[in-house]
């Protein structure tokens, strides 16, 4: 079997000055886009890519340090977005309110209320610069950058303009390809985040019915195929979440509900979690399920909201449930989320996410010799 290829999600945490910056920058505070904040970032994206080479990850990124959060960040480079802010649901949250005042996030989320088109195209060009410089410096192979699908940026943008959900995530579908398109010209891999294909069936009290859900998922994959209508399957990612926050889960819908509409969409790499006590016990799905021929799964081996460093022989073997399923060529090892989704919310110590991404990486070498031993 060849060597089990590792990756992640996308956001690492930030320098902690770099994320004062972006969590000012964000709140409208600190006088605008400096050069010396643009210079932080340049530092900071070739840091992250050297310790991504040095912790012996296949496929690394930017680490989402350009961007406060992986989802509102787009409120600067669309228009449209200049409604007061609407607050996110969360169905879990809501049955235990008093573990809910530990879990706020101080972002901003302003509403739609005027046309959506993309108007600035600087803030991913420079994503673009930065991660080429990094990779120059680095001789890595494979990146992805990482962009919000239209179904996460309705999720925390409310729509107040738009006469019906259709046309606001076609819309928005529509602006987006702009930052798809770029991302994808530039040489690197586009992962396309989608905490709404999973997350969105509980952003509700109370949450949506199965079947209601997987309507509303359908819509969204097909907004989503339209955007990225234009980049070959094999460029693009995508990353499944039921939302990267400690809390009790227990409106999580189930992976087998909805995993044969999650592989309608077009990207052929799908990230999920596996790794977390509500989800680990899903790869028995794929005994049932057959992966479509072309489609690559990424397992999250290593979870993202506890301190605990998983033992690579653990890593190995939840490495190995997947390559025993669906075969070793189309098994990539993960993490189930981000390390540092929004700037300002980081759940775990920095070293500590470096520690598990080690332990991520001789998981997989231990998976590869299992197979081939």
């Amino acid at each position: 079997m060849s060597r089990v290829l590792t990756t992640h999600t996308g956001s690492l945490p930030r320098p902690e000055p770099l994320a004062e910056a972006l969590t000012a920058h964000d709140q409208g505070q600190g006088g605008g886009w400096s050069s010396a904040l643009s210079q932080q970032l340049r530092e900071a994206v070739a840091e992250r890519a050297r310790q991504q080479v040095d912790a012996g990850l296949d496929v690394i990124s930017d680490g989402e340090m350009g961007k406060f959060g992986y989802a509102t960040y787009v409120k600067e480079r669309l228009s449209g977005f200049r409604g007061e802010a609407a607050g996110l649901a969360l169905a879990d949250l809501a049955d235990y309110p008093e573990h809910a005042k530990d879990v706020v996030l101080d972002i901003t989320t302003p509403s739609c209320t005027d046309p959506v088109s993309y108007v600035d195209t600087r803030p991913v060009l420079t994503d673009i610069e930065n991660l080429r410089a990094a990779v120059n410096d680095t001789a890595q192979h494979d990146c992805f950058l990482s962009a919000a699908s239209p179904g996460v940026i309705a999720t925390f943008l409310a729509n107040q303009h738009y006469t019906s959900e259709e046309d606001y995530l076609f819309a928005l579908a529509e602006a987006m390809k702009t930052e798809y398109d770029l991302i994808h010209e530039a040489g690197f891999q586009v992962q396309l985040d989608c905490p709404d294909l999973a997350m969105g069936r509980h952003t509700s009290v109370p949450p949506l019915d199965a079947a209601s859900f997987r309507r509303q998922m359908r819509m969204r994959i097909e907004a989503l195929n339209h955007a990225v209508r234009d980049i070959p399957p094999e460029r693009l990612r995508m990353h499944l979440c039921w939302g990267n926050y400690a809390a009790p889960h227990h409106h999580d819908i189930p992976l087998g509900e909805i995993i044969e509409t999650v592989l309608a969409a077009r990207p052929s790499t799908v990230l999920f979690e596996a790794a977390n006590p509500r989800h680990e016990h899903e790869w028995r799905v794929f005994e049932e399920v057959a992966l479509p021929e072309g489609k690559v799964v990424v397992p999250g081996v290593i979870d993202t909201l506890t301190s605990y460093v998983e033992h690579p022989d653990l890593v190995a073997e939840r490495i190995r449930r997947y390559v025993d399923l669906v075969g070793p060529e189309r098994v990539m090892a993960g993490a189930d989320c981000g390390f540092a989704t929004f700037a300002n919310f980081v759940n775990i110590d920095p070293a500590i996410a470096w520690a598990k991404f080690d332990s991520l990486v001789r998981g997989a070498e231990r998976a590869s010799q299992l197979r081939t031993g």
